[in-house]
């Protein structure tokens, strides 16, 4: 398989055999030292989905094993076929693929008709991996789902979590902190969308096998796209993006019984492009935490371009989840480049901290923001930090050019995803992304990659600092939510948000 990533490129064919569906991954020669390798591919055959796609995965890790989640089979009127997972328990030199059973119709006894926003977690308690999805009924609603395994491999029954069929953009955490009193305690947000528009968590005690009734913040936070994450102290803190000023976080001290006030990160001002690509607009936020409790929140922005002419990857950090940081930009590119970044996978080494903490975030880019749809060309690059993000090295490319055409339609645009992930394996980061090629015969070549070698770079890699920079310009602050996973029903009365 070719991937045409840049002129002097070389070819090079490294089969990856993945024992769940005889999958045999082909990898090719991407930037330096870094290898492709794909971990999944689309083998259904149902007449609703764009075939041969995968879209929006999720990372995690837990010492030598990594699980990634993602939808598969692209349908254009909302979610995948069924969800995918690809496991690796050797520090990523080897992939295992396969499907969650009992979730869609096109897989193992589903009743669902489709799947989408799958969101991965390892509960180290009770020993269990469970991926939050969020099920699409036929009738058009969308609810909360978790599937648990105990080896990733083999999933069980389908857990349902919330069924009012107003539900999108769910996420689920555990608290794998053996000192915290909440210890065991797992999470899954999700906001309300075609309802009340709140974001809710909802709370299992037992490794996912039971679910509370969702809990909002005390002042009725809304918003969609959160990322929960926990302190070494149990303490449960919600980043999200909200409906009106941006980037917001709410929390709960008492292990999810209930959660305090909103309190503002950043306001969240994003250069919309030309594109045509779904979420290259849309800053949803990407978190991580470091072994000293330090939060880290990263999304896209224009702030610190003159004229808001294009997006930066930007971060702030919180040791509390009250009280943040003003807003960095990651220095990928310098201020005076024409290349617009969004999409970001944010992942930090949970075994460094503080000012040594190690972090890697993967993204998309346009090496030319005021492209329009048919000239632009779609990359994925990565940027490293290990000094807890006071310098990054120079964003590196790892997949494209891709033509936005190779991607699967939503009539939200085009689809590579709405979120990424990273994850570090024994201190290793790597991250899993969609790499797409031209299609042959109508017939799509998308699928999840991630890298045969870790994210790193040599020691006297250069470094940036973005110390000094300002941010001088506002973009669009208030954005239009609107539902981009199906069709509304309303024809007079657009949905309120982004869905799926």
């Amino acid at each position: 398989m070719k991937i045409d990533v840049r002129a002097s490129s070389v070819l090079r064919w490294i089969p990856r055999c993945l024992t769940l569906f005889a999958i045999c991954a082909s990898a090719a020669f991407a930037h330096g030292q870094f290898t492709l390798v794909k971990i999944s591919s689309d083998s259904f055959t149902n007449s609703a989905s764009q075939h041969k796609t995968e879209v929006e995965p999720d990372t995690y890790s837990w010492g030598s094993t990594m699980m990634a989640a993602f939808q598969v089979a692209r349908i254009f009127g909302g979610g995948g076929a069924d969800l995918g997972f690809s496991i690796s328990t050797d520090g990523g030199k080897t992939w295992t693929q396969g499907y969650l059973p009992g979730l869609t119709e096109n897989y193992k006894g589903g009743t669902f008709s489709a799947a989408s926003d799958a969101s991965v977690v390892y509960c180290a308690k009770y020993g269990v991996w469970l991926i939050s999805s969020l099920p699409i009924e036929s009738s058009g609603g969308d609810d909360v789902a978790v599937s648990r395994s105990s080896d990733g491999i083999h999933w069980g029954k389908l857990i349902m979590v919330d069924t009012t069929g107003l539900d999108d953009k769910n996420w689920i955490t555990c608290d794998n902190n053996a000192k915290s009193p909440y210890y065991g305690n797992c999470y899954v947000e999700w906001d309300q969308v075609d309802g009340s528009g709140d974001v809710l968590i909802s709370t299992s005690t037992d490794g996912g096998q039971t679910w509370s009734a969702g809990k909002g913040s005390s002042d009725g936070a809304q918003g969609l796209g959160g990322e929960p994450i926990v302190q070494p102290n149990g303490r449960l803190v919600v980043p999200f993006l909200s409906f009106g000023d941006g980037i917001e976080a709410f929390s709960s001290t008492n292990g999810g019984k209930s959660f305090s006030s909103t309190t503002l990160i950043s306001q969240a001002n994003v250069f919309q492009d030309d594109s045509g690509l779904r979420s290259s607009g849309l800053p949803l936020p990407s978190s991580g935490i470091d072994g000293g409790g330090k939060l880290y929140v990263a999304w896209s922005d224009c702030s610190f371009r003159k004229n808001c002419s294009s997006n930066d990857i930007v971060f702030s950090t919180s040791l509390n989840g009250s009280t943040w940081a003003k807003p960095q930009r990651i220095p990928i590119d310098p201020l005076t480049s024409t290349v617009d970044h969004f999409i970001p996978g944010l992942g930090v080494d949970r075994s460094t901290s503080f000012a040594t903490a190690h972090l890697t975030s993967t993204y998309y880019y346009f090496p030319d923001a005021g492209c329009t749809q048919s000239g632009c060309k779609l990359n994925v690059g990565f940027t490293t930090s290990t000094d807890g993000g006071k310098h990054w090295t120079q964003g590196q490319k790892l997949a494209g050019p891709m033509e936005i055409s190779w991607l699967p339609s939503t009539f939200s645009g085009n689809m590579v995803a709405d979120y990424l992930s990273t994850s570090y394996v024994n201190g290793n980061p790597f991250g899993v992304f969609v790499v797409a090629e031209k299609p042959v015969d109508g017939v799509f070549k998308q699928a999840a990659y991630t890298t045969a070698e870790p994210l790193l770079v040599a020691a006297d890699e250069p470094r940036f600092s973005s110390r000094g920079e300002k941010q001088v310009s506002h973009g669009k602050t208030h954005f239009e939510f609107r539902d981009v996973e199906r069709e509304s029903e309303r024809e007079n009365e657009p949905p309120r948000s982004q869905k799926k």
